[in-house]
Protein backbone atom coordinates (compact mmCIF):
# COMPACT_ATOMS: atom_id res chain seq x y z
CA UNK A 1 0.00 0.00 0.00
CA UNK A 2 1.46 3.25 -0.76
CA UNK A 3 1.01 6.56 1.54
CA UNK A 4 3.26 8.69 0.59
CA UNK A 5 0.78 10.71 -1.63
CA UNK A 6 -0.79 11.83 1.52
CA UNK A 7 2.05 14.13 2.88
CA UNK A 8 1.67 16.63 0.14
CA UNK A 9 -1.99 16.93 0.11
CA UNK A 10 -1.80 17.41 3.95
CA UNK A 11 0.77 19.95 3.96
CA UNK A 12 -1.50 21.77 1.19
CA UNK A 13 -4.48 21.30 3.53
CA UNK A 14 -2.74 22.56 6.96
CA UNK A 15 -1.35 25.59 4.57
CA UNK A 16 -5.02 26.42 3.83
CA UNK A 17 -5.59 26.17 7.10
CA UNK A 18 -3.23 28.64 8.16
CA UNK A 19 -4.20 31.08 5.81
CA UNK A 20 -7.97 31.26 6.61
CA UNK A 21 -6.08 31.57 10.58
CA UNK A 22 -4.10 34.62 9.13
CA UNK A 23 -7.34 35.91 7.21
CA UNK A 24 -9.50 35.33 10.44
CA UNK A 25 -7.09 37.59 12.61
CA UNK A 26 -7.08 40.72 10.08
CA UNK A 27 -10.57 42.01 11.84
CA UNK A 28 -8.42 41.38 15.19
CA UNK A 29 -6.27 43.81 14.59
CA UNK A 30 -8.47 46.70 12.84
CA UNK A 31 -10.18 46.57 16.07
CA UNK A 32 -7.08 46.70 18.45
CA UNK A 33 -6.37 50.15 15.80
CA UNK A 34 -9.54 51.36 16.35
CA UNK A 35 -9.44 50.70 20.44
CA UNK A 36 -6.57 52.93 20.26
CA UNK A 37 -7.75 55.54 17.97
CA UNK A 38 -10.84 55.64 20.30
CA UNK A 39 -7.71 56.27 23.60
CA UNK A 40 -6.69 59.31 21.48
CA UNK A 41 -9.78 60.72 21.63
CA UNK A 42 -10.30 60.40 25.10
CA UNK A 43 -7.42 61.39 25.86
CA UNK A 44 -7.76 65.15 24.41
CA UNK A 45 -11.31 65.77 26.05
CA UNK A 46 -9.21 67.30 29.15
CA UNK A 47 -6.56 69.07 26.79
CA UNK A 48 -10.23 70.54 25.34
CA UNK A 49 -11.49 71.29 29.04
CA UNK A 50 -8.65 73.12 30.23
CA UNK A 51 -8.91 75.27 26.96
CA UNK A 52 -12.73 75.82 27.75
CA UNK A 53 -11.26 77.32 31.47
CA UNK A 54 -13.07 80.45 32.47
CA UNK A 55 -12.12 82.88 35.52
CA UNK A 56 -13.61 86.03 36.47
CA UNK A 57 -12.80 89.27 38.80
CA UNK A 58 -15.69 91.36 40.63
CA UNK A 59 -13.89 94.87 41.17
CA UNK A 60 -14.38 96.68 44.02
CA UNK A 61 -13.99 100.49 44.28
CA UNK A 62 -10.60 101.81 45.73
CA UNK A 63 -9.24 104.98 46.42
CA UNK A 64 -12.59 106.62 47.09
CA UNK A 65 -13.25 106.18 43.03
CA UNK A 66 -16.71 104.71 42.06
CA UNK A 67 -14.75 101.98 39.51
CA UNK A 68 -16.42 98.41 39.23
CA UNK A 69 -17.15 96.06 37.24
CA UNK A 70 -16.16 93.02 36.20
CA UNK A 71 -13.05 91.01 34.37
CA UNK A 72 -13.66 87.51 32.50
CA UNK A 73 -10.82 85.29 31.24
CA UNK A 74 -11.00 82.26 28.82
CA UNK A 75 -8.52 79.89 28.29
CA UNK A 76 -8.25 79.41 24.38
CA UNK A 77 -5.89 77.99 22.50
CA UNK A 78 -4.77 81.16 21.17
CA UNK A 79 -4.00 82.47 24.84
CA UNK A 80 -6.27 83.92 27.60
CA UNK A 81 -8.89 86.08 26.60
CA UNK A 82 -9.65 89.34 28.54
CA UNK A 83 -12.99 90.62 28.68
CA UNK A 84 -13.19 93.87 30.30
CA UNK A 85 -16.57 95.62 31.77
CA UNK A 86 -16.48 98.86 33.70
CA UNK A 87 -18.21 101.67 34.80
CA UNK A 88 -17.41 104.67 37.00
CA UNK A 89 -14.10 105.50 35.25
CA UNK A 90 -13.21 109.63 34.09
CA UNK A 91 -14.11 109.60 30.69
CA UNK A 92 -12.23 109.44 27.57
CA UNK A 93 -8.98 108.43 29.29
CA UNK A 94 -6.83 105.59 29.58
CA UNK A 95 -6.24 103.03 32.85
CA UNK A 96 -3.54 100.96 33.46
CA UNK A 97 -4.70 97.66 34.48
CA UNK A 98 -2.54 95.07 35.66
CA UNK A 99 -2.65 91.11 37.31
CA UNK A 100 -1.20 91.31 40.95
CA UNK A 101 0.76 88.80 42.67
CA UNK A 102 -2.12 88.19 45.98
CA UNK A 103 -5.34 87.99 45.67
CA UNK A 104 -6.17 90.16 48.85
CA UNK A 105 -8.24 93.53 47.64
CA UNK A 106 -8.56 94.28 51.80
CA UNK A 107 -6.78 97.42 51.68
CA UNK A 108 -9.01 100.66 51.08
CA UNK A 109 -6.41 102.33 48.29
CA UNK A 110 -5.57 98.15 47.00
CA UNK A 111 -2.28 98.01 47.95
CA UNK A 112 -2.79 94.56 50.20
CA UNK A 113 -2.86 93.29 46.33
CA UNK A 114 0.80 93.58 46.13
CA UNK A 115 3.19 94.35 43.02
CA UNK A 116 3.00 93.14 39.65
CA UNK A 117 2.98 89.46 39.00
CA UNK A 118 6.34 89.10 37.62
CA UNK A 119 7.46 85.21 37.85
CA UNK A 120 10.17 85.70 35.74
CA UNK A 121 11.79 88.64 37.49
CA UNK A 122 12.07 90.69 33.95
CA UNK A 123 11.39 94.78 33.58
CA UNK A 124 8.00 96.15 33.14
CA UNK A 125 6.81 97.01 29.18
CA UNK A 126 3.49 97.19 27.95
CA UNK A 127 2.49 94.45 25.16
CA UNK A 128 3.06 93.52 22.77
CA UNK A 129 6.22 93.45 24.02
CA UNK A 130 7.55 89.96 24.63
CA UNK A 131 9.71 90.40 27.80
CA UNK A 132 7.75 92.07 30.43
CA UNK A 133 5.65 90.99 33.65
CA UNK A 134 3.35 88.55 33.16
CA UNK A 135 0.63 90.63 35.10
CA UNK A 136 1.18 93.27 32.51
CA UNK A 137 -2.11 94.20 30.22
CA UNK A 138 -1.72 97.24 29.22
CA UNK A 139 -4.19 100.29 29.36
CA UNK A 140 -7.89 100.31 29.31
CA UNK A 141 -9.57 103.60 27.55
CA UNK A 142 -12.86 104.65 28.95
CA UNK A 143 -15.48 106.18 26.98
CA UNK A 144 -17.67 109.53 26.72
CA UNK A 145 -19.81 107.91 29.60
CA UNK A 146 -16.40 106.09 31.85
CA UNK A 147 -17.56 103.09 30.79
CA UNK A 148 -15.31 100.54 28.82
CA UNK A 149 -16.02 97.26 27.12
CA UNK A 150 -13.08 95.59 25.70
CA UNK A 151 -11.72 91.77 24.72
CA UNK A 152 -8.12 90.99 23.96
CA UNK A 153 -6.12 88.83 24.17
CA UNK A 154 -2.83 87.81 26.25
CA UNK A 155 0.40 85.32 26.42
CA UNK A 156 2.68 84.51 29.15
CA UNK A 157 -0.40 83.48 31.68
CA UNK A 158 -2.86 80.59 31.61
CA UNK A 159 -5.68 79.68 33.90
CA UNK A 160 -4.28 76.47 34.97
CA UNK A 161 -1.01 75.39 36.17
CA UNK A 162 2.29 77.09 37.06
CA UNK A 163 1.37 79.93 35.08
CA UNK A 164 -2.01 80.44 36.33
CA UNK A 165 -3.52 83.75 37.43
CA UNK A 166 -6.53 82.12 39.63
CA UNK A 167 -5.89 83.23 43.01
CA UNK A 168 -4.22 86.74 42.19
CA UNK A 169 -5.91 90.31 41.80
CA UNK A 170 -6.47 92.46 39.08
CA UNK A 171 -5.89 96.10 39.84
CA UNK A 172 -7.10 99.26 37.74
CA UNK A 173 -5.40 102.26 37.95
CA UNK A 174 -6.01 106.08 37.72
CA UNK A 175 -3.83 107.00 35.29
CA UNK A 176 -2.47 105.47 31.77
CA UNK A 177 -0.02 103.15 32.24
CA UNK A 178 3.14 105.15 30.24
CA UNK A 179 5.23 101.61 30.13
CA UNK A 180 7.78 103.35 32.71
CA UNK A 181 9.81 101.65 35.53
CA UNK A 182 9.41 99.99 37.67
CA UNK A 183 5.36 99.77 37.26
CA UNK A 184 4.34 101.99 34.65
CA UNK A 185 3.51 105.13 36.69
CA UNK A 186 -0.17 104.57 36.47
CA UNK A 187 -1.43 106.45 39.63
CA UNK A 188 -3.96 105.21 42.69
CA UNK A 189 -5.34 101.87 42.40
CA UNK A 190 -9.15 102.84 41.61
CA UNK A 191 -10.31 99.06 41.70
CA UNK A 192 -9.69 95.68 42.69
CA UNK A 193 -10.74 92.17 41.90
CA UNK A 194 -9.69 88.66 43.19
CA UNK A 195 -9.39 86.30 39.73
CA UNK A 196 -11.54 83.11 40.83
CA UNK A 197 -12.28 80.09 38.70
CA UNK A 198 -16.02 79.82 37.23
Amino acid sequence: MRTYPILPLACFLLSACGSAADESAAPAATTNTEATSGAESADATPTAAVQAATAVATLESKSESHVTGTIRFRQSADGVEVTADLAGLTPNTKHGFHVHETGDCSAADGTSAGGHWNPAGVPHALPPAASRHAGDMGNLTSDADGKVHVTETFHGFELAGPNSVVGRAVIVHAKEDVGSQPSGDAGARVACGVIVAE
